[in-house]
């Protein structure tokens, strides 16, 4: 749940921001369709019901290769109307009583919308809005109006038809946010909520299946391992990933700076969210928590949500200069004065100084706690929403355990990270902008993809109030022609009619999710065919991902306990930093050299072995320039790796293979006044 940065135009205050029939028979199914029945047509849709305006068989199967095919959205959110107390997104994705049941407006929105407040205040003017859903439409869904129902199951039915294969729904909700919005049916627990949608999810997995005779013989189905999603996709369905993303995930607020959750806390959270089937997640989403600080959003929606974050924490954000080239975004400089009545009196908005862009809060340790949890029961990190210096601690962690499962869903990871994300095997998407700018983002990392062998996916953040594609318009020298095939080339695709209501892309936008194969279409016309071609190797590579992340398996650390030497050590009467210290297993303590730059810690095997990765974590105390080498005799050492721009943290040093017994770390310019200090030192064969 996000917002497209470069597209506000109004104030928005805390409620909003915490808060051719012709031409169809000439392009007809294409030749060789399968002879069998429509498995793919409902035989019990209800009626009345929402029109799919798709014709022809959607593809089965892989390529020659044993790819599977197909388009993935990595960040939906097909429930939020569950989340926010339960009023904050209006309609429903379905319901037993019926189209009409599912999509209505809000109550408090009748007759006229006068007390649409949400909407009033993101979308602009005096909130005033027809509130009928079905049959008419007039009003809503629209692609700028963020507080009604655009996941109807109808229009993703249309969405998969297109060609989408994976689809990524984000559990969704905000603690502050419900608590300050006027309407509510239910209390603001986030875990609650979460268990909720989760549950929801399942009932329309149920509800899709009726229609098509019973359980798991509809197209809608939730998978829980990279296997199974890929055979849902080889028989031409549609492979339904749960995440979460929420702001306190296990209760992790902190308050003053104190965390409110412990290690046992983090362990029964993400064992319950495994057991949902939860299997990528935020640890931390618009405040920061106990987990980790949060990329700030600009301009008067960043004013607003630093509002709430001091309501949520007691402690606005806080910035610092950046130690790198990356940077987290602009932080909120702009007046938000309805959000700012909020404080208590006698607290102001701080003042930021333009030169600090880094949010000062990283990675916990009950982040990283929280982080190696989730690698250990094979869930993939969004680092979207993180700090720069939460990501860049995070990608140390998963790269010093090799771990690929890390996803960038909609365009919020600093574009400086992306290399590592690739190189560990990632996935990243783009927010759906519009074809414009998306294809610009798109054609900006061509050359990584290729590098890295990877396609492209979309995240359509639908449901999460962030605003959608506006219309290019009817007299655009390159509209959206109607009918159009769909990628593959098996399915022609028409405008899309609910009820009494048709719209059209190029005069209405994406104003529901019926609407992305529409967009792809735009996609294709105005940045052309190779983007869509990207896009339609994306499902393959994020299931890629997945898998990688499921066969990982942790590295054993030769070093662990191993008998370690040293140049020198730092003497302490009260504590030991013996050259031990850093082969003992434990954060907790630590080597640490004199306080000259030529030092060097080294440890002795026990017997030959291969190294091809060493890990260092070092205290604050790091070296600047160092070389790994290694011995057979622990007389004459041969370098394998160096650096000369060591900037401490967590380093891993990959090499080719070689076989030794004896590892050293040999500093040459240390980083700070001090020596050189390592909690932990790690050498792996894999």
């Amino acid at each position: 749940m996000t917002r497209r940065r470069p597209v506000r135009r109004r104030p928005l205050t805390l409620l909003a921001l915490l808060l051719a029939a012709a031409l169809a028979v000439s392009l007809g199914p294409a030749p060789g369709a399968s002879a069998d029945a429509d498995w793919w047509a409902p035989t019990a849709r209800p009626a009345p019901d929402s029109q799919i305006n798709v014709t022809g068989e959607p593809f089965k199967g892989t390529d020659a290769q044993g790819n599977v095919r197909g388009f993935v959205d990595a960040h939906d959110h097909i429930m939020s109307n569950e989340g926010f107390g339960g009023r904050l997104i209006c309609g429903r994705p379905f319901s037993e009583q019926g189209i009409a049941d599912a999509l209505k407006d809000c109550p408090e929105h009748y007759p006229d919308g006068t007390l649409a407040v949400f909407d009033f205040i993101t979308k602009g003017g005096d909130g005033r809005h027809d509130p009928n859903g079905w049959p008419t439409f007039k009003d809503w869904p629209a692609h700028d109006s963020l507080t009604h129902q655009q996941n109807y199951y109808a229009w993703i039915e249309r969405a998969w038809r297109g060609g989408q294969r994976v689809l990524v729904n984000d559990l969704v909700t905000n603690g502050v946010i419900c608590s300050v919005y006027f309407f509510k049916d239910r209390g603001c627990d986030e875990m609650t909520a979460i268990r909720l949608e989760a549950q929801k999810t399942y009932d329309m997995q149920a509800y899709v299946d009726k229609m098509y005779g019973g359980p798991g013989k509809g197209w809608f189905r939730i998978v829980t391992d990279s296997e199974q999603a890929r055979e849902v996709v080889k028989q031409g369905k549609l492979a339904v990933v749960l995440g979460v993303e929420t702001s306190e995930p296990f209760g992790c607020k902190q308050i003053l700076d104190i965390a409110q959750c412990s290690r046992e806390d983090i362990d029964r959270g993400l064992d319950e969210l495994h057991r949902l089937g939860v299997r990528s997640m935020f640890l931390c989403h618009k405040f920061d928590n106990a987990l980790c600080g949060v990329r700030f959003d600009e301009g008067a929606l960043g004013t607003a949500i630093n509002v709430g974050q001091f309501l949520s924490t007691g402690t606005f954000w806080q910035t610092e200069q950046c130690t790198g080239p990356q940077h987290d975004n602009p932080i909120g400089l702009a007046a938000a004065p309805s959000a700012q009545k909020q404080l208590p009196a006698g607290v102001s908005m701080p003042s930021y100084s333009a030169e600090a862009r880094c949010n000062t809060r990283g990675l916990t340790e009950l982040g990283e706690y929280a982080l190696r949890g989730m690698m250990k029961r094979k869930m993939m990190l969004e680092v979207d929403h993180m700090s720069v210096k939460a990501a860049g601690r995070a990608l140390d962690i998963l790269e010093s355990e090799s771990y690929p499962g890390v996803i960038s869903s909609h365009s919020w990871m600093d574009m400086g990270w992306l290399e590592r994300l690739y190189r560990l095997g990632g996935f990243a998407t783009g927010y759906m902008n519009g074809a414009e700018s998306f294809s610009a983002e798109a054609k900006r990392t061509d050359a990584l993809r290729e590098k890295y062998g990877v396609g492209y996916g979309f995240g359509t953040d639908m449901n999460g109030v962030g605003g959608w594609p506006a219309p290019r318009g009817a007299d655009t020298p390159n509209p959206v022609r109607y009918p159009f095939r769909s990628t593959d080339g098996g399915s022609v695709i028409d405008r899309q009619t609910t009820g009494q209501r048709t719209w059209d892309l190029n005069t209405d936008g994406a104003a529901h999710y019926g609407m992305v194969p529409d967009w792809i279409e735009d996609v294709r016309i105005v940045g052309g065919q190779e983007v869509v071609d990207d896009l339609f190797k994306g499902a393959e590579s994020y299931l890629r991902t997945w898998g990688a992340s499921e066969r990982h398996k942790a590295g054993v650390n030769l070093a662990a306990g191993a008998a370690a030497s040293a140049s020198s050590t730092e003497w302490n009467p009260f504590v030991s930093y013996a050259a031990g210290r850093a082969v003992d297993g434990s954060r907790s303590s630590r080597w640490a050299s004199g306080w000259s730059d030529d030092q060097w810690l080294a440890v002795d095997l026990g017997s030959p072995a291969l190294v091809r990765r060493i890990t260092l974590d070092w205290e604050r105390a790091h070296g600047r320039e160092y070389r790994i080498e290694v011995s057979d005799d622990g007389a004459r050492w041969r370098t394998v790796w160096s650096t000369t721009t060591g900037d401490g943290g967590l380093d891993t040093a990959r090499f080719d293979g070689v076989t030794a017994r004896h590892v050293r770390v040999h500093g040459l310019g240390r980083g700070t006044q001090w020596g050189y200090s390592l909690y932990e030192l790690g050498v792996y064969s894999s």
